[in-house]
Formats: structure tokens, C-alpha cells, sequence
């Protein structure tokens, strides 16, 4: 495939999903995008928990890995399933407590700016690193 042919589906794509983004949020607000007015049916948000954590780069690279490994995966999803629980009980309610949409905009309001930027910071770089 020639550079130009998959730099124009590349284009054609980012196009059509901000054509789709701009219909369909019209009259949406912040707390509707984050947070769906408080108002989301939980195991919809679940499955956007376990949506979110997954990447096609996992979708496609686990089922080899366990082929290699045998289970020793397992541990990391039962990693991944504790994490989710304690995501539910501790995280969840402080966000809604402090009417935040994430750990950094939490960081922001109870410890000052500078924390909402490190936290940022520590962030990218462990994407980067990791």
C-alpha cells in the first residue's frame, strides 16, 4: 500500500469521526461527555471500565502470549479484577464526592496545581517509559 492511498483513508477517518462528533454532541456539556449527569446505568459503566483498560494491542498480543506462558496471565487478570473492585469502592465515591472526573482533577482541588501537574507529569512518562 502506497503512503499517499493510507494517508487518505487515515485522513478520511479522523474526518468522518468529527463529522460524528459534531452531530451527535450537539447540546452536550462537559458533565454529560465525563460523567453522564450522574445518571449512567452501572453495568454500562462497567463495561466501559473494562473497555478502557483494554487496547488493541492487548486484544491482539494476549491470546499469543498465553499460548507461549501456559496461565501464568491469570494473576494479572485477577490483578485487573481486584483493581476494578477497588476502583468501584474507594475511587468512585470520592470522585463523586468531590464532584471530579479524574484522580488528577482530585489531586487539582485537595492539594493545589503543582500536584495536578506532577501527577500529570509521572503519568506520561510512565506511558512512555512502560
Amino acid at each position: 500500500m502506497n503512503n499517499t492511498f493510507f494517508l487518505l483513508i487515515l485522513l478520511g477517518y479522523v474526518a468522518v469521526l468529527a463529522i460524528i462528533g459534531f452531530f451527535t454532541s450537539r447540546g452536550g456539556s462537559n458533565a454529560s461527555f465525563f460523567n453522564a449527569n450522574k445518571n449512567a446505568n452501572w453495568l454500562l459503566v462497567s463495561f466501559g471500565m473494562i473497555g478502557a483498560s483494554l487496547s488493541g494491542v492487548t486484544f491482539i498480543s494476549v491470546p499469543g502470549w498465553t499460548s507461549s506462558s501456559g496461565l501464568t496471565y491469570m494473576p494479572m487478570v485477577f490483578g485487573f479484577f481486584l483493581g476494578y473492585i477497588v476502583i468501584a469502592t474507594v475511587l468512585l465515591p470520592v470522585y463523586y464526592r468531590y464532584n471530579v472526573i479524574s484522580i488528577y482533577s482530585f489531586l487539582g482541588a485537595k492539594l493545589g496545581k503543582e500536584s495536578y501537574q506532577v501527577g500529570s507529569l509521572f503519568f506520561l512518562l510512565s506511558r512512555i517509559v512502560g
